[in-house]
């Protein structure tokens, strides 16, 4: 998990820096720069449930808002049959610059619900050999 970690928190801190000449880099950065804090978190063993559920919840609501707006994902699958978003690096159209943005939130919420599961499945690994208060020891 360790490597999985300062891969995506390295991953992301790119992601924010990239944002710079985006047209929205006030809302792109923060939300790239918490994702890394998230990781790096991690990678340190520091593990913050809430603060990954807050993430995927923020993250999700707006995939979902981009995934159905005019000109969002589901107009790039109906209306633009799926075209290359790759092609070019400029996004000379909305479509492909919302679903880019899209995948970039599915990245984030995938990154910090495996560090959740992770997290989760830590403290019951821990608690399983810890001492439960209606244990008596002499």
């Amino acid at each position: 998990m360790k490597i999985f970690n300062i891969t995506f928190c390295v991953l992301f801190l790119i992601s924010a820096a990239l944002q710079y000449n985006d047209p929205d880099p006030w809302l792109w950065m923060p939300i790239y720069l918490y994702g890394a804090a998230l990781c790096w978190l991690a990678f340190r063993n520091r593990h913050y449930p809430l603060a990954s559920l807050l993430g995927m919840a923020a993250y999700a609501i707006y995939a979902i808002y981009l995934f159905f707006e005019k000109d969002g994902v589901w107009d790039w699958l109906t209306k633009h049959h799926a075209e290359n978003i790759a092609a070019s690096m400029k996004a000379e159209t909305p479509w492909i610059e919302d679903t880019r943005e899209f995948f970039g939130l599915a990245i984030l919420i995938a990154v910090l619900l495996i560090n959740y599961i992770y997290a989760k499945r830590k403290v019951k690994e821990l608690s399983a050999f810890s001492i439960q208060p209606s244990d008596k020891v002499y």
